[in-house]
């Protein structure tokens, strides 16, 4: 799956803008969703009969969930002196973004492909969801090159 626009996801909310998920626009709300800080299921609107089209379509589009069984990665910024390690170690990294393969460094501004970017001086998660533990079924579920890299114990995943 390539990466989602805010607009594209926008075109499938009900365009109330009623504030009842949470956020001032509907916009924002398709922002957060492209950033999975929300469910689609977290717009009442969307819950009902009128709008079960487009529930169903952002489903699809957004897919399955992918935090299930994957634990979770955490960066201690105490210990992140930013040396980007995890960045360039990362398998994803040197998928997505050739330049990070080959010692240059990703891309900025951050690149939503990308699990890892240090940024401002140190290490951030920017899209969780495209590591490897919750892309695969076998022994690359299991990966854990980042927290074994990293050169001052900052990164930890939790089964």
């Amino acid at each position: 799956m390539g990466t989602l626009s805010a607009l594209e996801i926008y075109k499938l909310t009900p365009k109330t803008n009623c504030k009842k998920c949470g956020k001032t626009t509907c916009m924002a709300f398709a922002m957060s969703l492209v950033k999975r800080e929300v469910k689609p299921e977290d717009c009442p609107p969307l819950l009902e009969a009128k709008y079960a089209a487009q529930l169903l379509q952002l489903k699809q589009l957004l897919g399955p969930e992918k935090k299930e069984g994957g634990g979770t990665t955490e960066i201690d910024a105490e210990k992140c002196d930013g040396c980007a390690v995890c960045v360039v170690v990362c398998p994803v990294s040197g998928r997505e973004e050739f330049a990070t393969l080959s010692g240059k460094g990703p891309r900025c501004p951050p690149d939503p492909t990308l699990i890892y970017q240090v940024v401002d001086g140190k290490c951030k998660i920017l899209q969780l969801d495209h590591c490897r533990r919750f892309e695969s079924t076998g022994e690359e579920k299991n990966c854990r090159i980042c927290e074994k890299a990293c050169p001052q114990g900052a990164i930890t995943i939790k089964e």
